[in-house]
């Protein structure tokens, strides 16, 4: 994880993922669409519902709930088929659309190794939306383990679904 490109379409738009400490994780995109039309995909459950989760490994998103506003809540149903569900959830802390959005984030299946907390700013650059993400997790244990997880694998391949997906919704806007 030291911040290297591994998209397919080349360092243009490829996902850079660095340890930025010991708790906080930083991802770096760059897509071909508008700030908000990314934001949008990011936020609304129908857009969410057709790029957040892993499809090589089975994952599917069951059910999504987003109230996007400070104050609001989310929560994120997902797994595979056949195997008991999991879930993200927490409050929206700062909301601008097509800017910036600020969360909490739980996995509840172990909600003792608490809250994280996720920043993520929509940057407009030339020929599209430059995405910087911090991933501030409640310990250094914590973030071991997602990464154990393969959560970088799995976060690539959903932003990949998501850059394929948003030429339909630029279309759409």
């Amino acid at each position: 994880m030291t911040g290297r490109n591994d998209s397919v379409h080349g360092p243009k738009t490829g996902t850079e993922v660095e340890r930025a400490s010991e708790r906080e994780l930083i991802l770096r995109r760059t897509f071909r669409a508008r700030p908000r039309t990314v934001f949008d995909a990011m936020t609304k459950p129908e857009l969410l519902k057709r790029w957040w989760a892993p499809r090589s490994l089975g994952v599917v998103l069951i059910s999504c709930e987003a109230d996007v506003r400070v104050g609001g809540s989310y929560r994120w149903v997902f797994g595979r088929p056949g195997e008991t569900p999991m879930a993200f959830s927490g409050v929206y802390k700062e909301v601008v659309p097509g800017a910036r959005l600020v969360y909490t984030q739980i996995f509840e299946p172990m909600p003792a190794t608490g809250e994280g907390l996720i920043t993520a700013v929509f940057e407009e650059v030339e020929g599209g939306t430059r995405l910087t993400q911090s991933e501030l997790y409640p310990s250094k244990e914590v973030l071991d383990g997602a990464i154990a997880s393969g959560m970088e694998r799995g976060m690539r391949e959903t932003l990949e679904q998501l850059e394929a997906l948003l030429p339909d919704l630029e279309k759409a806007a």
